[in-house]
């Protein structure tokens, strides 16, 4: 079985997107539609940058969705998947291909989304970074750590890769007790400091429809199949100060017997994460124009 998997921020870069756009209609269309829904050219952003306005939060997630949707749309005529999942972000991207989210809805919401996470802190308040640790090491290290202040695991992202986020001064004193790497964000998501942020979200995640999915998807914080529109919603409020638990999501995937995960959208990041969780998955990509012969084919 096939499973559609979306990436989130972090996965863009300038030129994404063009190839889908010049070789087939219906990705075009897509990045017409998020244009007019936007109201200025996010296309032209994609397609050209500069890097520093598609690295903004408020850019880079309707961003990534179009062109995540974008490769969706060119792909759902040739491969039906039995499954779908995105990584924080990526859910959203998600949601469209399942039928349950309009996608114009959906590219509106999250260049909120992104708004609001960036103004949910401010600069230079929060952090995040990435620990080489076990999973069953991370609860110590962030306890001793915090030492009063927010401080909590942000992505589970494989066995031996957990994103963490919080006020600055926790996470420097987590990077003194594992190995690690401060992460180039500009806030610190998936944790209680985001949530000014989950309560501005809400109201509009209300105000828009929510289908039942065509397809199921695991969702990021509960990791269980989602088939309802009402609790896709729930999902989409519920990640935004909670951990994304993707190492677990695949685990689940892979005990509904899905065997091929095709990651849409631009970059490989899921891809190399795979390889992490279960290596005897198979991890292929579709991002641009030339990812869909060598796709076709592995898959025959």
């Amino acid at each position: 079985m096939t499973v559609f998997q979306f990436p989130g921020q972090g996965s863009q870069f300038a030129g994404m997107g063009r190839s889908l756009a010049e070789g087939f209609p219906a990705a075009k269309e897509i990045f017409d539609r998020a244009d007019r829904a936007l109201g200025f050219p996010l296309s032209e952003l994609c397609f050209q940058g500069p890097e520093e306005a598609l690295k903004l939060t408020e850019n880079a997630q309707p961003a990534i969705l179009t062109v995540s949707v974008a490769a969706w749309a060119v792909l759902r005529e040739r491969i039906e998947p039995a499954f779908v999942a995105g990584h924080s972000l990526g859910e959203y991207s998600a949601l469209v291909a399942a039928g349950s989210l309009d996608f114009e809805d959906a590219v509106r919401i999250v260049r909120l989304r992104g708004r609001y996470m960036q103004e949910a802190v401010p600069a230079g308040t929060g952090a995040m970074a990435a620990l080489r640790v076990a999973e069953t090491e991370i609860d110590g290290i962030l306890e001793r750590a915090a030492q009063g202040e927010i401080l909590q695991a942000a992505n589970f992202n494989a066995p031996n890769q957990v994103a963490i986020a919080g006020t600055a001064a926790a996470v420097d004193r987590a990077l003194t007790l594992a190995r690690g790497v401060k992460l180039p964000v500009s806030a610190p998501f998936h944790c209680d400091l985001m949530r000014p942020a989950q309560r501005r979200l809400a109201a509009d995640l209300a105000a828009a429809p929510f289908a039942d999915l065509k397809i199921p998807l695991v969702n990021n914080v509960r990791v269980e199949l989602v088939r309802s529109g009402t609790d896709a919603r729930r999902g989409l409020i519920d990640q935004v100060p909670n951990s994304v638990r993707w190492t677990d999501t695949i685990r689940l995937l892979r005990a509904q017997r899905a065997t091929t995960f095709i990651e849409i959208g631009p970059k490989a990041v899921l891809t190399g994460l795979l390889k992490k969780i279960d290596p005897t998955a198979t991890g292929l990509k579709f991002g641009e124009a030339e990812d869909l012969d060598p796709l076709l084919t592995a898959l025959t």
